[in-house]
């Protein structure tokens, strides 16, 4: 069991920067992937970005250049830094973990913070 906890999220003016957090317990050994989701009322949830071992990475395209995603080095905290936000990233993002035991993969989320970009 994986449970996340996420932070961060608050309101701000287009242009602006955010930096969330998550922080991961429970069996987080046998985490593989973390990474950030996002949804905006009335769409669909969509990955942001994720990291994968030690050096594999992706963002969603509209995202790259602006967000970059990263692990301290227990690898039990996950970040999100936002820069150059705009009002099209408004959403509640998600903190999301995945492990593998047995072959079996296993999918966690947090409870989710809002992100408001608005002036």
């Amino acid at each position: 069991q994986v449970q996340l906890v996420e932070s961060g999220g608050s309101l701000v003016q287009p242009g602006g920067s955010l930096r969330l957090s998550c922080v991961a317990s429970g069996s987080v050994g046998t985490i593989r992937t973390m990474g950030w989701y996002r949804q905006a009322p009335g769409k669909q949830r969509e990955l942001v970005a994720d990291i994968t071992g030690d050096d594999g990475w992706r963002y969603v395209d509209s995202v790259k250049g602006r967000f970059t995603i990263s692990r301290d080095n227990t690898k039990t905290t996950l970040y999100l830094q936002m820069d150059s936000l705009k009002p099209e990233d408004t959403a509640v993002y998600y903190c999301h973990a995945t492990r593998v035991v047995a072959g079996t993969p296993f999918v966690y989320w947090g409870q989710g913070t809002q992100v408001t970009v608005s002036s």
